[in-house]
Protein backbone atom coordinates (compact mmCIF):
# COMPACT_ATOMS: atom_id res chain seq x y z
CA UNK A 1 0.00 0.00 0.00
CA UNK A 2 1.39 3.37 -1.03
CA UNK A 3 1.51 6.28 1.39
CA UNK A 4 2.18 9.79 0.04
CA UNK A 5 2.76 8.11 -3.32
CA UNK A 6 5.81 6.25 -1.99
CA UNK A 7 6.58 2.59 -2.44
CA UNK A 8 7.29 0.30 0.53
CA UNK A 9 11.04 0.71 0.04
CA UNK A 10 10.78 4.50 -0.11
CA UNK A 11 8.54 4.52 2.97
CA UNK A 12 11.14 2.50 4.84
CA UNK A 13 13.88 4.89 3.79
CA UNK A 14 11.85 7.92 4.86
CA UNK A 15 10.99 6.31 8.18
CA UNK A 16 14.65 5.54 8.79
CA UNK A 17 15.62 9.15 8.13
CA UNK A 18 12.92 10.39 10.51
CA UNK A 19 14.09 8.01 13.23
CA UNK A 20 17.69 9.21 12.84
CA UNK A 21 16.46 12.79 13.04
CA UNK A 22 14.60 12.07 16.29
CA UNK A 23 17.66 10.30 17.71
CA UNK A 24 19.78 13.35 16.87
CA UNK A 25 17.28 15.67 18.58
CA UNK A 26 17.27 13.50 21.71
CA UNK A 27 21.08 13.31 21.69
CA UNK A 28 21.39 17.10 21.55
CA UNK A 29 18.55 17.82 23.98
CA UNK A 30 19.88 15.45 26.64
CA UNK A 31 23.10 17.49 26.78
CA UNK A 32 21.58 20.96 27.20
CA UNK A 33 20.49 20.72 30.84
CA UNK A 34 23.21 23.02 32.19
CA UNK A 35 22.35 25.71 29.64
CA UNK A 36 18.59 25.49 30.25
CA UNK A 37 18.97 25.35 34.01
CA UNK A 38 21.65 28.01 34.34
CA UNK A 39 23.25 29.77 31.35
CA UNK A 40 25.48 29.30 28.33
CA UNK A 41 28.92 29.08 29.91
CA UNK A 42 32.19 27.18 29.52
CA UNK A 43 33.06 25.07 32.55
CA UNK A 44 36.06 23.07 33.81
CA UNK A 45 39.75 23.95 33.37
CA UNK A 46 40.81 22.46 30.03
CA UNK A 47 37.67 23.75 28.24
CA UNK A 48 38.50 27.27 29.40
CA UNK A 49 42.00 27.03 27.93
CA UNK A 50 40.55 25.64 24.68
CA UNK A 51 38.03 28.48 24.60
CA UNK A 52 40.78 31.05 25.13
CA UNK A 53 42.88 29.66 22.29
CA UNK A 54 39.83 29.51 20.02
CA UNK A 55 39.12 33.19 20.62
CA UNK A 56 42.73 33.98 19.73
CA UNK A 57 42.39 31.95 16.52
CA UNK A 58 39.18 33.74 15.53
CA UNK A 59 40.50 37.23 16.26
CA UNK A 60 44.07 36.91 14.95
CA UNK A 61 43.90 34.29 12.21
CA UNK A 62 45.40 30.85 11.71
CA UNK A 63 48.99 31.88 11.00
CA UNK A 64 49.37 33.90 14.20
CA UNK A 65 47.62 31.16 16.17
CA UNK A 66 50.07 28.59 14.81
CA UNK A 67 53.06 30.65 15.97
CA UNK A 68 51.52 32.10 19.14
CA UNK A 69 53.77 32.19 22.20
CA UNK A 70 51.51 32.49 25.23
CA UNK A 71 53.58 34.04 28.01
CA UNK A 72 50.72 33.75 30.52
CA UNK A 73 50.48 29.95 30.26
CA UNK A 74 52.86 27.65 32.12
CA UNK A 75 54.13 30.77 33.88
CA UNK A 76 56.93 31.81 34.05
CA UNK A 77 58.15 29.62 31.17
CA UNK A 78 55.36 30.42 28.70
CA UNK A 79 54.02 28.11 26.05
CA UNK A 80 54.34 27.75 22.27
CA UNK A 81 50.64 27.05 21.74
CA UNK A 82 50.70 25.85 18.13
CA UNK A 83 53.27 23.15 18.82
CA UNK A 84 51.94 21.88 22.16
CA UNK A 85 48.25 21.12 21.54
CA UNK A 86 45.88 19.27 19.25
CA UNK A 87 44.25 22.08 17.25
CA UNK A 88 41.30 20.15 15.82
CA UNK A 89 38.61 21.43 18.17
CA UNK A 90 39.77 25.06 17.87
CA UNK A 91 39.91 24.95 14.07
CA UNK A 92 36.48 23.27 13.94
CA UNK A 93 34.88 25.96 16.11
CA UNK A 94 36.56 28.75 14.17
CA UNK A 95 35.40 27.25 10.87
CA UNK A 96 31.79 27.03 12.12
CA UNK A 97 31.98 30.60 13.46
CA UNK A 98 33.32 31.97 10.17
CA UNK A 99 30.77 30.02 8.14
CA UNK A 100 27.87 31.37 10.20
CA UNK A 101 29.15 34.92 9.87
CA UNK A 102 29.59 34.44 6.13
CA UNK A 103 25.87 33.61 6.05
CA UNK A 104 25.15 36.80 8.04
CA UNK A 105 24.17 34.83 11.14
CA UNK A 106 25.57 36.77 14.12
CA UNK A 107 26.75 34.41 16.83
CA UNK A 108 29.31 34.72 19.59
CA UNK A 109 32.28 32.38 19.54
CA UNK A 110 31.46 31.41 23.13
CA UNK A 111 28.10 29.98 22.07
CA UNK A 112 29.75 28.05 19.25
CA UNK A 113 32.13 26.50 21.76
CA UNK A 114 29.37 25.76 24.29
CA UNK A 115 27.14 23.93 21.82
CA UNK A 116 29.87 22.22 19.78
CA UNK A 117 29.92 18.96 21.75
CA UNK A 118 26.10 18.50 21.80
CA UNK A 119 26.02 19.19 18.07
CA UNK A 120 28.71 16.59 17.40
CA UNK A 121 26.83 14.07 19.57
CA UNK A 122 24.17 13.98 16.84
CA UNK A 123 26.86 13.34 14.24
CA UNK A 124 28.26 10.60 16.47
CA UNK A 125 24.86 8.90 16.57
CA UNK A 126 24.69 9.02 12.76
CA UNK A 127 28.23 7.64 12.44
CA UNK A 128 27.31 4.86 14.88
CA UNK A 129 24.31 4.05 12.70
CA UNK A 130 26.61 3.69 9.70
CA UNK A 131 28.97 1.45 11.69
CA UNK A 132 26.12 -0.75 12.89
CA UNK A 133 24.73 -0.93 9.36
CA UNK A 134 28.16 -1.91 8.03
CA UNK A 135 28.61 -4.80 10.46
CA UNK A 136 25.00 -6.04 10.53
CA UNK A 137 22.06 -4.19 8.95
CA UNK A 138 19.92 -1.06 9.23
CA UNK A 139 18.12 -2.38 12.31
CA UNK A 140 21.36 -2.80 14.24
CA UNK A 141 22.49 0.63 13.03
CA UNK A 142 19.36 2.41 14.28
CA UNK A 143 19.50 0.63 17.63
CA UNK A 144 23.20 1.42 18.04
CA UNK A 145 22.56 5.08 17.17
CA UNK A 146 19.75 5.27 19.73
CA UNK A 147 21.94 3.72 22.42
CA UNK A 148 24.84 6.02 21.56
CA UNK A 149 22.66 9.12 21.72
CA UNK A 150 21.73 8.56 25.36
CA UNK A 151 24.62 6.48 26.77
CA UNK A 152 25.83 8.15 30.02
CA UNK A 153 29.41 7.10 29.25
CA UNK A 154 29.38 9.48 26.28
CA UNK A 155 27.05 12.16 27.66
CA UNK A 156 29.46 12.80 30.55
CA UNK A 157 32.11 14.13 28.12
CA UNK A 158 29.86 15.90 25.62
CA UNK A 159 27.49 18.10 27.61
CA UNK A 160 27.00 21.75 26.67
CA UNK A 161 29.92 23.80 27.94
CA UNK A 162 32.32 20.86 28.11
CA UNK A 163 34.53 22.24 25.37
CA UNK A 164 37.20 19.55 25.37
CA UNK A 165 38.87 17.40 22.73
CA UNK A 166 36.61 14.42 23.38
CA UNK A 167 33.62 16.50 22.24
CA UNK A 168 34.54 15.89 18.59
CA UNK A 169 37.03 13.03 18.98
CA UNK A 170 34.49 10.27 19.65
CA UNK A 171 32.65 11.16 16.45
CA UNK A 172 35.93 10.94 14.55
CA UNK A 173 36.81 7.65 16.26
CA UNK A 174 33.55 6.01 15.17
CA UNK A 175 33.73 7.60 11.72
CA UNK A 176 37.27 6.34 11.11
CA UNK A 177 36.38 2.80 12.16
CA UNK A 178 33.31 2.78 9.89
CA UNK A 179 35.33 4.08 6.95
CA UNK A 180 38.02 1.46 7.63
CA UNK A 181 35.55 -1.43 7.56
CA UNK A 182 33.97 0.01 4.45
CA UNK A 183 37.40 0.31 2.77
CA UNK A 184 38.17 -3.35 3.58
CA UNK A 185 34.82 -4.45 2.18
CA UNK A 186 35.06 -2.38 -1.00
CA UNK A 187 38.82 -2.66 -1.54
CA UNK A 188 38.96 0.82 -3.03
CA UNK A 189 41.95 3.12 -2.71
CA UNK A 190 39.55 6.07 -2.70
CA UNK A 191 37.63 4.67 0.29
CA UNK A 192 40.90 4.07 2.12
CA UNK A 193 42.03 7.62 1.31
CA UNK A 194 38.81 9.00 2.83
CA UNK A 195 39.48 6.85 5.90
CA UNK A 196 43.02 8.31 6.10
CA UNK A 197 41.55 11.81 5.88
CA UNK A 198 39.21 11.05 8.78
CA UNK A 199 42.20 9.67 10.71
CA UNK A 200 44.10 12.91 10.05
CA UNK A 201 41.21 14.89 11.50
CA UNK A 202 41.24 12.58 14.52
CA UNK A 203 44.99 13.10 14.99
CA UNK A 204 44.44 16.85 14.97
CA UNK A 205 41.74 16.53 17.64
CA UNK A 206 42.84 14.08 20.35
CA UNK A 207 45.79 12.00 21.53
CA UNK A 208 43.50 8.99 21.57
CA UNK A 209 44.31 8.56 17.87
CA UNK A 210 46.97 6.12 19.10
CA UNK A 211 44.15 3.65 19.79
CA UNK A 212 43.16 3.77 16.12
CA UNK A 213 46.65 3.40 14.73
CA UNK A 214 47.19 0.30 16.87
CA UNK A 215 43.76 -1.34 16.55
CA UNK A 216 43.59 -1.21 12.74
CA UNK A 217 47.05 -2.85 12.30
CA UNK A 218 46.02 -5.48 14.86
CA UNK A 219 42.91 -6.17 12.78
CA UNK A 220 45.11 -6.59 9.70
CA UNK A 221 47.52 -8.94 11.47
CA UNK A 222 44.72 -11.11 12.87
CA UNK A 223 43.10 -11.39 9.42
CA UNK A 224 46.47 -12.42 7.97
CA UNK A 225 46.92 -15.00 10.73
CA UNK A 226 43.46 -16.39 9.92
CA UNK A 227 44.44 -16.78 6.27
CA UNK A 228 42.10 -14.03 5.08
CA UNK A 229 44.53 -12.05 2.98
CA UNK A 230 42.89 -10.42 -0.02
CA UNK A 231 43.66 -7.70 -2.52
CA UNK A 232 40.95 -5.62 -0.86
CA UNK A 233 42.74 -5.78 2.50
CA UNK A 234 46.09 -5.02 0.87
CA UNK A 235 44.82 -1.95 -0.99
CA UNK A 236 42.87 -0.67 2.01
CA UNK A 237 45.67 -0.88 4.56
CA UNK A 238 48.53 0.17 2.28
CA UNK A 239 46.63 3.28 1.20
CA UNK A 240 45.40 4.08 4.71
CA UNK A 241 48.82 3.73 6.34
CA UNK A 242 50.77 5.67 3.72
CA UNK A 243 48.36 8.61 3.47
CA UNK A 244 47.35 8.58 7.13
CA UNK A 245 50.93 8.63 8.39
CA UNK A 246 51.98 11.42 6.04
CA UNK A 247 48.91 13.46 6.98
CA UNK A 248 49.35 12.96 10.73
CA UNK A 249 52.92 14.26 10.53
CA UNK A 250 51.55 17.65 9.45
CA UNK A 251 50.33 18.28 13.01
CA UNK A 252 53.24 20.01 14.82
CA UNK A 253 52.45 18.35 18.15
CA UNK A 254 52.81 14.94 16.45
CA UNK A 255 55.58 15.74 13.96
CA UNK A 256 57.83 12.78 13.18
CA UNK A 257 56.57 10.63 16.05
CA UNK A 258 54.96 8.09 13.66
CA UNK A 259 58.45 7.20 12.43
CA UNK A 260 60.26 6.56 15.71
CA UNK A 261 57.93 6.14 18.72
CA UNK A 262 56.82 2.78 20.06
CA UNK A 263 53.15 3.72 19.90
CA UNK A 264 53.36 3.73 16.09
CA UNK A 265 55.65 0.75 15.48
CA UNK A 266 52.78 -1.75 15.28
CA UNK A 267 51.35 0.11 12.29
CA UNK A 268 54.73 0.13 10.58
CA UNK A 269 55.25 -3.57 11.31
CA UNK A 270 51.81 -4.46 9.93
CA UNK A 271 52.55 -2.43 6.81
CA UNK A 272 55.78 -4.37 6.24
CA UNK A 273 54.10 -7.69 7.02
CA UNK A 274 51.30 -7.21 4.52
CA UNK A 275 53.86 -6.37 1.82
CA UNK A 276 55.67 -9.64 2.57
CA UNK A 277 52.41 -11.61 2.49
CA UNK A 278 51.38 -9.98 -0.78
CA UNK A 279 54.78 -10.87 -2.27
CA UNK A 280 54.36 -14.46 -1.06
CA UNK A 281 50.97 -14.75 -2.75
CA UNK A 282 52.47 -13.33 -5.93
CA UNK A 283 55.30 -15.87 -5.89
CA UNK A 284 52.94 -18.77 -5.10
CA UNK A 285 51.06 -18.16 -8.32
CA UNK A 286 54.28 -18.63 -10.32
CA UNK A 287 56.15 -21.54 -8.67
CA UNK A 288 55.42 -25.11 -7.59
CA UNK A 289 54.07 -25.97 -4.13
CA UNK A 290 57.41 -27.41 -2.93
CA UNK A 291 59.35 -24.36 -4.09
CA UNK A 292 56.80 -22.08 -2.46
CA UNK A 293 57.05 -23.81 0.93
CA UNK A 294 60.84 -23.53 0.81
CA UNK A 295 60.61 -19.88 -0.17
CA UNK A 296 58.16 -19.06 2.65
CA UNK A 297 60.24 -20.85 5.30
CA UNK A 298 63.46 -19.09 4.31
CA UNK A 299 61.80 -15.71 3.86
CA UNK A 300 60.02 -15.92 7.23
CA UNK A 301 63.26 -16.69 9.09
CA UNK A 302 65.23 -13.99 7.30
CA UNK A 303 62.58 -11.31 7.68
CA UNK A 304 61.99 -12.09 11.37
CA UNK A 305 65.71 -12.05 12.12
CA UNK A 306 66.24 -8.83 10.17
CA UNK A 307 63.34 -7.03 11.86
CA UNK A 308 64.46 -8.16 15.32
CA UNK A 309 68.02 -6.95 14.71
CA UNK A 310 66.87 -3.62 13.31
CA UNK A 311 64.49 -3.04 16.23
CA UNK A 312 67.18 -3.90 18.81
CA UNK A 313 69.78 -1.66 17.17
CA UNK A 314 67.38 1.26 16.81
CA UNK A 315 66.21 0.91 20.41
CA UNK A 316 69.79 0.79 21.72
CA UNK A 317 70.68 3.89 19.72
CA UNK A 318 67.58 5.69 20.97
CA UNK A 319 66.14 6.03 17.47
CA UNK A 320 62.94 4.27 18.60
CA UNK A 321 61.49 6.07 21.59
CA UNK A 322 59.98 3.93 24.36
CA UNK A 323 56.36 4.06 25.44
CA UNK A 324 55.43 7.20 27.34
CA UNK A 325 54.51 7.02 31.00
CA UNK A 326 50.79 7.34 30.34
CA UNK A 327 50.85 4.36 27.96
CA UNK A 328 53.05 2.29 30.27
CA UNK A 329 50.42 2.79 32.97
CA UNK A 330 47.87 1.07 30.70
CA UNK A 331 49.86 -2.17 30.81
CA UNK A 332 51.22 -1.88 34.36
CA UNK A 333 48.72 -0.22 36.68
CA UNK A 334 51.38 0.37 39.35
CA UNK A 335 53.86 2.03 36.99
CA UNK A 336 52.54 5.57 37.32
CA UNK A 337 52.33 5.45 41.12
CA UNK A 338 55.99 4.44 41.35
CA UNK A 339 57.62 6.42 38.52
CA UNK A 340 55.30 9.29 37.56
CA UNK A 341 53.13 10.28 40.53
CA UNK A 342 51.69 13.30 38.70
CA UNK A 343 49.89 10.96 36.27
CA UNK A 344 48.58 8.81 39.09
CA UNK A 345 47.33 11.91 40.91
CA UNK A 346 44.80 12.70 38.17
CA UNK A 347 41.41 11.28 39.14
CA UNK A 348 40.45 10.23 35.60
CA UNK A 349 43.64 8.15 35.36
CA UNK A 350 42.60 5.90 38.26
CA UNK A 351 41.46 2.30 37.72
CA UNK A 352 37.73 1.97 37.12
CA UNK A 353 35.48 0.81 39.94
CA UNK A 354 32.92 -1.82 39.00
CA UNK A 355 29.89 0.42 39.67
CA UNK A 356 31.17 2.87 37.05
CA UNK A 357 30.53 0.35 34.28
CA UNK A 358 26.89 0.01 35.33
CA UNK A 359 26.39 3.75 35.82
CA UNK A 360 27.96 4.65 32.45
CA UNK A 361 26.54 1.79 30.36
CA UNK A 362 23.34 0.84 32.19
CA UNK A 363 21.41 -1.99 30.51
CA UNK A 364 23.89 -2.08 27.63
CA UNK A 365 26.35 -3.88 29.90
CA UNK A 366 24.08 -6.94 29.71
CA UNK A 367 23.63 -6.77 25.93
CA UNK A 368 27.37 -6.32 25.31
CA UNK A 369 28.34 -10.02 25.84
CA UNK A 370 25.40 -11.12 23.67
CA UNK A 371 26.72 -8.95 20.84
CA UNK A 372 30.14 -10.55 21.19
CA UNK A 373 28.51 -14.00 21.03
CA UNK A 374 26.69 -13.16 17.80
CA UNK A 375 29.93 -11.76 16.36
CA UNK A 376 31.72 -15.03 17.08
CA UNK A 377 28.87 -16.95 15.46
CA UNK A 378 29.26 -15.14 12.14
CA UNK A 379 32.95 -14.14 12.37
CA UNK A 380 33.28 -12.15 9.16
CA UNK A 381 36.13 -9.66 8.73
CA UNK A 382 33.93 -6.97 10.28
CA UNK A 383 33.05 -9.14 13.26
CA UNK A 384 36.73 -9.90 13.89
CA UNK A 385 37.26 -6.15 14.18
CA UNK A 386 34.34 -5.79 16.60
CA UNK A 387 35.73 -8.55 18.83
CA UNK A 388 39.21 -7.03 18.90
CA UNK A 389 37.81 -3.58 19.61
CA UNK A 390 35.61 -4.86 22.43
CA UNK A 391 38.37 -6.88 24.12
CA UNK A 392 40.99 -4.13 24.15
CA UNK A 393 38.55 -1.31 24.90
CA UNK A 394 37.13 -3.28 27.84
CA UNK A 395 40.61 -3.91 29.21
CA UNK A 396 41.74 -0.29 28.89
CA UNK A 397 38.45 0.96 30.36
CA UNK A 398 39.14 -1.20 33.41
CA UNK A 399 42.64 0.23 33.78
CA UNK A 400 41.76 3.93 33.39
CA UNK A 401 38.34 5.35 34.18
CA UNK A 402 38.38 7.99 31.42
CA UNK A 403 38.69 5.26 28.78
CA UNK A 404 35.11 4.14 29.36
CA UNK A 405 34.58 6.84 26.75
CA UNK A 406 36.27 4.68 24.09
CA UNK A 407 34.42 1.57 25.28
CA UNK A 408 30.96 3.15 24.94
CA UNK A 409 30.77 3.12 21.09
CA UNK A 410 31.56 -0.58 20.73
CA UNK A 411 29.17 -1.46 23.56
CA UNK A 412 26.39 0.44 21.76
CA UNK A 413 27.16 -1.23 18.42
CA UNK A 414 27.29 -4.75 19.87
CA UNK A 415 24.13 -4.10 21.88
CA UNK A 416 22.45 -3.06 18.64
CA UNK A 417 23.71 -6.24 16.95
CA UNK A 418 22.36 -8.37 19.82
CA UNK A 419 18.89 -6.80 19.79
CA UNK A 420 18.76 -6.93 15.97
CA UNK A 421 19.43 -10.67 16.08
CA UNK A 422 16.65 -11.11 18.63
CA UNK A 423 14.29 -9.17 16.38
CA UNK A 424 15.24 -11.35 13.41
CA UNK A 425 14.52 -14.47 15.39
CA UNK A 426 11.23 -13.50 17.03
CA UNK A 427 9.66 -10.59 15.14
CA UNK A 428 7.12 -11.66 12.56
CA UNK A 429 4.63 -9.87 10.35
CA UNK A 430 1.30 -11.51 9.61
CA UNK A 431 -0.81 -9.38 7.22
CA UNK A 432 -4.56 -9.63 7.24
CA UNK A 433 -6.61 -10.92 4.31
CA UNK A 434 -6.32 -8.84 1.19
CA UNK A 435 -3.30 -6.94 2.49
CA UNK A 436 -0.08 -7.21 0.49
CA UNK A 437 2.81 -8.56 2.51
CA UNK A 438 5.65 -6.12 3.04
CA UNK A 439 9.08 -7.69 2.50
CA UNK A 440 10.72 -8.82 5.75
CA UNK A 441 13.87 -6.86 4.92
CA UNK A 442 11.84 -3.67 4.67
CA UNK A 443 10.28 -4.26 8.12
CA UNK A 444 13.68 -4.92 9.73
CA UNK A 445 15.19 -1.90 8.02
CA UNK A 446 12.46 0.39 9.34
CA UNK A 447 13.01 -0.90 12.87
Amino acid sequence: MKVLGLSAVDQTRLLRICILGLISIVAIGSRLYSVLRFESVIHEFDPWFNYRTTKYLVHHGFEKFWNWFDESAWYPLGRVVGGTLYPGIMVTSAAIYNALHALNIPVDIRNVCVFLAPGFSALTAIATYQLGKEVKNETAGLLAAAFMGVAPGYISRSVAGSYDNEGIAIFLLVLTFWLWLRAVRVGSAMSAAVCALSYFYMVSAWGGYVFIINLIPLHVCVLLAMGRFSNRLYVAYSTFYALGTLASMQIPFVGFQPTFTSEHMAALGAFGLIQVVAAAYYVRARVTAVQFRTFVACAAVLVAALLACVLVVLSMRGAVAPWTGRFYSLWDTAYAKVHIPIIASVSEHQPTAWPNFFFDLNVLIWLFPAGIYFSFRELSDNHVFLILYSVFAAYFAGVMVRLILTLTPIVCVLAGVAVANVFEAYLSHSPGPGVAQVPRAAIMGAL
